[in-house]
């Protein structure tokens, strides 16, 4: 039976945390989508395809992982194309009370997808998104915490810095 696994996020940018979480993954299921989720709300830092174009950049590697955009939610997409667990991170305490009402509300919208949770290394338990765009913008190295396509994006978008 194939197993195949969706890993859904914004990944604003994406960083070796979740590239982690992605190779663990990997090696757990047959196939693995990175589903960069559209997410406009959260007025991301790099456009959508810009997004998508760095997953691929850093996970070009993994050839059982590829990387797609989606808009919407985030069970109908693994239930249209097939993906019958979704993965999430936790990288503290602080995740498991949000990760766990969305995992029952998704199992509530798709009973045949279940959430599975990975935790990262502690290499990576405190890296995110959003710090390394912040210490990124405020001229730091964040080389240690992303592929380094994505620091050169970065410093680009943060003016060169």
């Amino acid at each position: 039976m194939t197993v195949g696994a969706m890993y859904p996020g914004t990944f604003d940018p994406i960083t070796n945390g979740h590239c982690e979480i992605v190779r663990r993954a990997a090696r757990l299921f047959d196939r693995v989508v990175v589903a960069v989720a559209a997410s406009p709300a959260k007025q991301p830092l790099f456009e959508f395809d810009e997004r998508i174009t760095l997953a691929r950049t850093a996970l070009a590697d993994l050839p059982t992982v590829t990387v797609d955009g989606y808009d919407g939610l985030t069970v109908e997409y693994a239930s249209h194309h097939g993906l019958g667990v979704i993965i999430r991170g936790l990288r503290a305490v602080t995740d498991f009370e949000y990760e766990f009402q969305l995992a029952s509300m998704n199992r509530h919208l798709a009973a045949g997808v279940e959430t599975v949770f990975l935790t990262p290394t502690e290499e990576y338990a405190f890296v995110s998104s959003s710090l390394v765009r912040e210490v990124s913008a405020l001229g730091g190295d964040v080389s240690a915490f992303v592929h380094p396509d994505v620091g050169r994006a970065l410093r680009v978008r943060h003016g060169g810095r």
